[in-house]
């Protein structure tokens, strides 16, 4: 095995899985598939010049053949489908930049309603800055076709996506405040925190209980948060969700569900809460060790 490409490979891995959780909103399937682009470079016939672009290039389009076959299960899926969050410390400044708002739930959520092929487009020349020739190569398509994928992704990311407020120290604030009204189940303090269109989504995959359906406006939403802190003997820990502040809920140690907040001038417009023990399972083995 070539030594060269193996420093290679591990100098590119993590901006690998941003590509490839971006496509998928998966991190578990996002490891599946930068390794399956290794072994395959590993296999390669004849020398690679390129290394890092071939790699790119090959993670893009496993991922697009994994986010096409995955459709028609998304479609199926019981309640709203949430990517899968990553998890991170407060003080872990590491995460913030190689999992920044770039791929943060709430661009995710609004990335699941394009086609695979806009979503693929989209992700590697919005947001990882890829020319329209490489993206050309990933779907299939001429860079004109691709430059016209990317136009209507970025039409449609813009029409959907909230503008959400950047400063981490505004948003922890505000975060914060959101906690407290909820553990201390403050109807009017939690009200006066949230958006009048605020939604909330939560993911428990037929698997545990959560909204099938998304709660929409303030009202609706306070009520149903009190509802569930008041069923509720977990532990809260802030932690950083996909690099933006976000709750960790605890019981007896194990994680019971993750809490992400998108932050619009100075309120809170969705609340997206992850449930499924099997998008739980990686914060296990990431975020708990060693705290």
């Amino acid at each position: 095995m070539d030594v060269e490409h193996e420093t290679q490979f591990a100098a590119a891995r993590e901006r690998l899985l941003a590509i490839a959780y971006g496509i998928l909103g998966d991190r578990g399937a996002a490891e599946d598939v930068v390794q399956e682009a290794w072994l395959r470079l590993a296999g390669a016939a004849g020398p690679v010049e390129d290394v890092t672009g071939w790699l790119v290039v090959a993670t893009s389009r496993l991922a697009l053949d994994v986010v096409r076959s995955a459709r028609h299960r998304r479609e199926r899926y019981v309640g709203p489908w949430l990517p899968e969050p990553v998890v991170a410390p407060e003080n872990d400044p590491a995460d913030r930049v190689t999992l920044d708002e770039s791929v943060g739930m709430a661009l995710l959520v609004v990335l699941e309603t394009l086609s695979p092929a806009e979503r693929t487009a989209f992700v590697l020349h919005e947001v990882f800055g890829l020319p329209f020739t490489e993206v050309a190569e990933v779907v299939g398509r001429t860079p004109a076709a691709v430059r016209q994928l990317a136009s209507r992704a970025r039409k449609h990311v813009a029409d959907r996506s909230p503008r959400f407020e950047r400063d981490p120290a505004k948003q922890r604030a505000v975060a914060t405040a959101f906690a407290t009204a909820c553990e201390g189940r403050d109807l009017g303090a939690l009200l006066a925190l949230l958006d009048p269109a605020v939604v909330l989504r939560s993911d428990g995959g037929g698997v545990v209980t959560a909204a099938r359906n998304p709660v929409r406006g303030a009202d609706k939403v306070a009520r149903f948060l009190l509802g569930v802190q008041a069923k509720g003997t977990d532990r809260v820990h802030p932690v950083l969700v996909n690099g933006m502040p976000g709750f960790l809920r605890l019981r007896g140690g194990r994680p019971q569900g993750v809490v992400s907040l998108t932050v619009v001038d100075g309120r809170v417009a969705a609340v997206d809460i992850v449930v499924n023990p099997e998008k739980l399972a990686r914060v296990r083995a990431t975020h708990l060790e060693g705290n």
